[in-house]
């Protein structure tokens, strides 16, 4: 069983709370939600829209047709009403037989759970728990005034929502977290609120700095004097720290970064989705240093990820790039396997600090000892050592996973995938002949990618950016060039039905 239900309006009428109750609502009656948020760069008016997708199993993304629409102004439905079927139903604002003022939004809630047939007294506790009696009160007008269309039955899955952007949060504190630096840039910004939100009770600091130059510059601070530290930004904000990446790379100062891409170049579309920035996260900086990228593809994977990103980093006195983007850090997820999340690795700080004894840290080539060396010997030497250690990390992270195989295991069809595209594809390859082959460490890349490529007849790589960056890397790693490419670079996710169409499609 799968819906795909839009709820849209302008921005500032509560579409993500609508969404939000329904979701909640949904988990305690056993259903997997998807909910998808896209909206302009505007504070008020416009026209936002949310697709949540209901399943009685996993879901992780939308497909193109919708079994409803929920509207509160005429726009919505003069822009979606098209892709509605034609056994789809619509409610809205001029179905409301009363004004509800501020509280339009959790009456269409209501009626929107009346629609699918679920007991109104989850309804009602829901919002009377989070908005208070008068909300409630009109979540419960609103159910009373429509009929039921479906009826879902109560199921007995355990099911929990997040964000990337909550996982992201969870993973630092995972890992003790000290101190979280950053300048507000959708979409990196959800990680800065998660952890400002409790840093008193978690015992870590959340600190804006002037902008992204200084937020990198201080985190090496920081760092340097044994504070574990992350910064987080999106593109824009990141090509502005890559200056302060080569000096970790020099000093060997541990720091992790968080990167949300956003399509661009430069500002772009900033509130919206791509899978553009693996080059920069690879490349960004100048010289040749380690480091250490890793692209989760769900919240369960950044949770488990960024902790790893700390341990990487702490281990080896490197940089660890955690890539996201703005589909992975705002869509909410649902899943029953919360309790399967690895146990945290623990974080130590175990190199020498100041104050326990004279350490220094130059931004040039240098002696064992910090003093400044400009030989060619040293060069030489410092250079051979940085390549040494990042064969070391290669040895290091074999032990976790690098890969993930979904799908007919057996299949000699393979799709290949990273980051968020990842809930997408297995979503499309559902009733298929295929294996998907989830590329999880960029850098290191695994040396097992090249066998299951070789092994498999048909091989197609699915990104959402227009040179197929990971094709490249895979390429320029293993020799071997993929031909058939799915890509997509309209700003806007994979819809599960339309990528199952191209797959197929290939010859």
């Amino acid at each position: 069983m799968r819906l795909n239900i839009l709820i849209g309006g302008k921005a500032g009428q509560g579409i993500n709370k609508v969404s939000e109750i329904v979701s909640q609502v949904l988990a305690k009656h056993g259903y997997f939600t998807f909910d998808y948020r896209e909206y302009p760069s505007l504070i008020r008016g416009g026209h936002n829209f949310n697709v949540l997708s209901i399943s009685d199993e996993r879901v992780g993304s939308t497909e193109s047709k919708l079994d409803g629409i929920v509207f509160l102004d005429e726009n919505t439905l003069k822009k979606h009403e098209q892709n509605l079927k034609k056994t789809g139903f619509k409610i809205g604002f001029s179905d409301l037989k009363q004004d509800f003022g501020k509280n339009l939004n959790i009456a269409l809630a209501g009626a929107l759970i009346c629609m699918l047939g679920i007991d109104k007294k989850i309804l009602i506790e829901e919002v009377e728990k989070t908005l208070g009696k008068e909300a409630a009160k009109a979540a419960e007008t609103g159910f009373c005034g429509f009929n039921p269309k479906f009826k879902l039955p109560k199921l007995n899955n355990k099911v929990k929502i997040m964000t990337g952007s909550k996982a992201i949060a969870e993973g630092a504190r995972n890992s003790d977290i000290d101190l979280y630096l950053a300048y507000p840039m959708t979409p990196a910004t959800g990680v800065m609120l998660e952890l400002a939100e409790k840093q008193v009770e978690n015992k870590l600091m959340v600190f804006q700095p002037e902008n992204e130059i200084a937020v990198a510059n201080m985190a090496l601070g920081a760092s340097f004097a044994g504070a574990k530290t992350m910064i987080g930004s999106s593109g824009g904000g990141f090509d502005l720290m890559t200056e302060a990446l080569s000096l970790q790379g020099q000093t060997e100062i541990p720091l992790v970064v968080y990167l949300a891409s956003r399509p661009g170049p430069s500002t772009g579309i900033p509130t919206y989705t791509a899978q553009a920035d693996l080059d920069v996260a690879l490349k960004g900086g100048h010289g040749e240093f380690p480091r250490i990228v890793i692209a989760p593809g769900d919240p369960i994977e950044c949770i488990e990820k960024t902790n790893e990103a700390f341990y990487l980093s702490e281990k080896f006195n490197c940089l660890s790039i955690i890539l996201s983007d703005k589909l992975l850090a705002e869509s909410e997820f649902s899943f029953d396997n919360f309790n399967n999340i690895h146990k945290p690795l623990k974080v130590e700080v175990k190199r020498k600090l100041p104050g326990e004894a004279i350490v220094k840290a130059n931004s040039y080539e240098h002696d064992k000892y910090g003093n400044t060396s400009e030989t060619a010997e040293t060069a030489k030497e410092n250079a051979e050592e940085r390549l040494k250690k990042y064969e070391e990390i290669k040895k290091q992270v074999k032990n976790f996973e690098m890969i993930k195989i979904f799908g007919k295991k057996e299949s000699k069809n393979l799709v290949i995938g990273w980051g968020s595209s990842k809930t997408a594809i297995l979503d499309a390859i559902k009733g298929l002949d295929y294996k998907f082959l989830q590329v999880i460490y960029m850098k290191p890349l695994s040396d097992e990618i090249k066998k299951h490529i070789e092994a498999a007849k048909k091989v197609i790589i699915v990104e959402q950016n227009v040179t197929g960056q990971l094709g490249r890397l895979i390429r320029e790693k293993t020799g071997i060039s993929i031909k058939h490419r799915i890509l997509k670079y309209d700003a806007r996710p994979f819809e599960s039905d339309k990528l199952k169409e191209e797959i197929e499609r290939v010859r």
